[in-house]
């Protein structure tokens, strides 16, 4: 069974860093918003398996570094982490829920009602879109 919990920014970090950003190191993982922002961490048993952070500006909610660990991929918790901070923005007043999604995450996000922008950029050798849901 998956647990969502709010966690700390720093609990992200290794996760995030595993799964996203193999070749940085540890430290390099803290955005300079992390304290601005609320972090939720998906748990199978004490395992971290999943993390998010999500950012509130007025009535939009920008998640950002959407990681689920490489060996429970396709397996849910990518849906239940992300139904759970969609639930959470409609709570704090959300119309709107966004992300930068990575070019090859995109058909994840559109199973789940988010729509590609067009408006696309490529930073550090990766290329992104940013996707949106009005809720």
């Amino acid at each position: 069974m998956i647990t969502i919990e709010q966690i700390r920014p720093e609990l992200t970090w290794r996760l995030r860093r595993r799964v996203m950003y193999p070749n940085k190191k540890l430290y390099e993982m803290e955005m300079e918003e992390d304290n601005l922002g609320y972090h939720f961490g998906a748990f199978k048993g004490d395992s971290l398996v999943g993390v998010v952070s999500l950012f509130q500006q007025g009535t939009d909610f920008q998640f950002r570094k959407f990681a689920v660990d490489i060996d429970m991929q396709n397996m849910g918790i990518g849906k239940t982490l992300l139904n759970y901070i969609e639930d959470f923005a409609i709570a704090e007043g959300a119309k709107r829920i966004w992300c930068n999604s990575r070019v090859t995450a995109m058909g994840f996000y559109s199973r789940y009602g988010f729509a590609g922008t067009g408006t696309r950029y490529t930073q550090n050798g990766i290329d992104y879109e940013v996707m949106e849901k009005t809720i």
